[in-house]
């Protein structure tokens, strides 16, 4: 799956503490995980440590932080803090007695660069305040277990550090990559084999039920109810976590085996020395993954390959032996069709604005590709923003006489204005020609405020 810049800054956001929105929770019932002496290993997660007034309270700050669209209730985030000052001593009083019952989830289709969809299940803001409590009380739990080479969702962890990694791998001789895409893992998740996992750590049978709930919300699509009995939402803040649990069962067999590998979420990338040994562990892994956690590896999308041929987490690598980093084609692509949306069909909206819409998706962009060592692309993508704003103008003008004077008005003479009006040629073959890259050169578009995607990155370097 492609890791864009706001997944890339996920772990942080999860770890940052806001100082904003004082607390409004009631104190919950205290439990003595925090006081006593002993380690997380030695105690046992209970539903009273998940209500703790400072967990409850961390939790709301963090639901509010993310904002997100309201559940099926309607109920959104601005309106939860009311909302959990009237109804929370009830809400706590059903989860000691484990008879709380979460509501269905909102059906959310999003579409996916290559035609598909990814399907989104998005609870209501209350139990995303429930799940975000989960996981902060399960994470010092199960976070100490966890391998080294799993990057996603994880405290202190991102993307950077796993392309980096597998950099290391590549430069250290293992010149063939095990590219492994599993099919439609959220989907797939077996239940009765998470909540095994999940149980060899939470031993409080209210907790354990409260989340195999959560797993078989019903979906709702319009006025369509959908029953679940596989697989685990996207969009609730339990489901990162839950994915790294029941995956590191992957992860502990690969360790097993010696192999070098990087994990984000569920894309996984094995690094080895030969075509041959990648065909073999990819064969052996896939088996492995039906057999123990009856997960399926997409064959059409996985490869043994050079990793110069494939991606990871947006980038890939260059073939010669340093293998630099480099952003991938697709991502490329991808930010092209961004670009397209926001300065095609603009009629009246000014050069100023859509080069103040175009900051934000900029800077984003080129913070989390910070990393690139291959800086041709970005000089490339910076000309042909600048020429796609030429060509906004070019259309905004229609006419010939607009056009005329616009380019005088610009700096070109009388006679070559008329003459590149009038030339017949289409929006983009002007955008490109000299007489529009005389009138608006690079510094008028700076004057502008727009990003320059080379200079941003030569920041990051400093």
């Amino acid at each position: 799956m492609l890791i864009d810049d706001a997944q890339a800054q996920d772990a942080a956001a999860m770890n940052r503490r806001s100082e904003q929105n004082s607390p409004v929770l009631i104190d919950g019932v205290e439990t003595n995980t925090a006081a006593s002496g002993r380690t997380k290993a030695e105690q046992s997660l209970t539903i009273e440590a998940v209500i703790h007034s400072d967990n409850l309270r961390l939790a709301y700050q963090r639901v509010v932080e993310n904002k997100g669209a309201a559940g099926v209730d309607n109920l959104s985030v601005a309106e939860l803090k009311p909302w959990l000052i009237q109804h929370l001593p009830t809400i706590k009083s059903a989860l000691i007695a484990g008879s709380y019952l979460p509501r269905a989830i909102r059906k959310v289709d999003i579409p996916k660069p290559n035609g598909d969809v990814r399907t989104l299940g998005v609870p209501t803001v209350t139990d995303r305040f429930i799940q975000q409590a989960i996981a902060q009380a399960l994470t010092p739990y199960v976070e100490p277990t966890f391998s080294k080479s799993s990057y996603g969702f994880r405290p202190n962890r991102n993307a950077w550090q796993a392309v980096r990694q597998a950099q290391q791998f590549i430069q250290s001789g293992k010149r063939w990559v095990i590219d492994m895409d599993l099919e439609k893992f959220f989907d797939c998740v077996d239940h009765d084999i998470l909540m095994s996992r999940l149980a060899r750590t939470i031993k409080d049978e209210r907790l354990l039920k409260l989340t195999r709930r959560y797993l078989e919300a019903e979906m709702v699509d319009g006025k369509e109810v959908i029953k679940r009995d596989k697989g685990m939402p996207q969009g609730g803040p339990l489901s990162p976590l839950l994915s790294n649990i029941l995956l590191d069962e992957l992860d502990k067999e690969l360790e097993r085996r010696g192999h070098s590998f990087c994990r984000y979420a569920d894309d996984c990338n094995i690094y080895v020395s030969s075509q041959k040994a990648g065909e073999h562990l990819l064969k052996d892994i896939s088996e492995f993954l039906a057999k123990t956690l009856k997960l399926q590896v997409n064959t059409q999308k996985s490869a043994v390959a050079r990793p110069s041929e494939r991606k990871f987490l947006g980038y890939s690598f260059t073939w010669h032996k340093v293998a630099r980093l480099k952003i991938a084609a697709s991502s490329v692509a991808r930010l092209k069709e961004k670009i397209r949306k926001l300065t095609t069909g603009n009629g009246s909206k000014s050069v100023a604005k859509v080069i103040s819409e175009l900051t934000p998706v900029l800077r984003g962009w080129i913070s989390y590709f910070r990393l690139t060592q291959v800086k041709g692309v970005l000089e490339e993508l910076d000309g042909w923003i600048r020429r796609k704003l030429r060509c906004l103008l070019w259309r905004q003008w229609k006419r010939p006489f607009t056009r005329a004077k616009q380019l005088m008005k610009a700096g070109l003479d009388e006679i070559r204005a008329w003459r590149s009006a009038c030339n017949q040629r289409g929006p983009w073959w002007n955008s490109g020609a000299s007489h529009m890259n005389h009138a608006f050169k690079k510094n008028g578009f700076e004057r502008l405020g727009l990003v320059s995607l080379q200079e941003c990155h030569r920041q990051f370097q400093c």
